[in-house]
């Protein structure tokens, strides 16, 4: 419609991520290595998927669906999350491994989620491989959250394009391996709560946004680039 923002008319959204051609995974590995003699055993990465659900909020606005980590969990307790997680031998590709995390997690039906592409590949410090999977959720009013207590301690959504801006948002240097690098921290406050979104869900977030509004960030990134080991 005339006047709204890039990124906020559902079905033009869709139709235009649909022809977005994502990087190559730069973390797949060179197969034609592993017929080296003493080479060993290629390093094949472990592989995750998480869903960046975005629906229209009640100002028109694109809004994004995350998560709080259960503080019980052994690894990123209490942290904010999107949906998703690790490949199952049973998941046909990488949206049917999000839809099926984002069922388990917070009783998202995956019939109510319109896939439209994936994103670039991120790597954890991990050495975990993630793909983000964008879906667009048509019909708010249709999903009914059941969270995963042994998961997921609360869910919330945020309007997507806050992670284009510089508005409560804060930064931090740090140095590994010899690199600068920069990690985001944005602040999302609603009345009960006060949610802190950093490391890589901020990381994805930040490059989803910049694809659905089609504009860079109006902060500096510097992103630190890992190494993957070959075997």
């Amino acid at each position: 419609m005339e006047g709204e923002k890039p990124g906020t008319d559902l079905e033009a959204l869709i139709g235009r991520l649909r022809l977005h051609q994502p990087l190559p995974n730069p973390y797949a590995g060179d197969p034609s290595t592993a017929e080296t003699p003493d080479a060993g055993e290629l390093f094949k990465p472990r592989r995750a998927a998480v869903l960046i659900c975005l629906f229209r909020g009640s100002s028109g606005e694109l809004r994004v669906i995350l998560t709080k980590r259960s503080s019980s969990l052994s690894t990123h307790s209490g942290e904010v999350a999107l949906p998703g997680g690790k490949v199952d031998e049973g998941d046909a590709d990488d949206a049917a491994t999000a839809l099926r995390e984002a069922k388990e997690e917070i009783g998202l039906d995956p019939f109510l989620v319109t896939v439209v592409t994936s994103l670039e590949h991120f790597l954890s410090k991990h050495l975990l491989v993630v793909v983000p999977i964008v879906g667009i959720l048509s019909n708010i009013e249709a999903f009914k959250p059941v969270l995963n207590i042994h998961e997921v301690d609360a869910i919330f959504d945020v309007p997507l394009e806050m992670f284009l801006k510089d508005e409560n948002r804060r930064s931090e240097e740090r140095e590994r391996m010899g690199q600068v690098f920069t990690i985001q921290y944005f602040d999302y406050v609603t009345e009960n709560h006060k949610y802190v979104i950093w490391g890589l869900t901020a990381r994805i977030l930040i490059h989803a946004a910049s694809i659905v509004y089609q504009r860079p960030p109006d902060f500096v990134e510097r992103r630190l680039q890992f190494n993957l080991p070959k075997y």
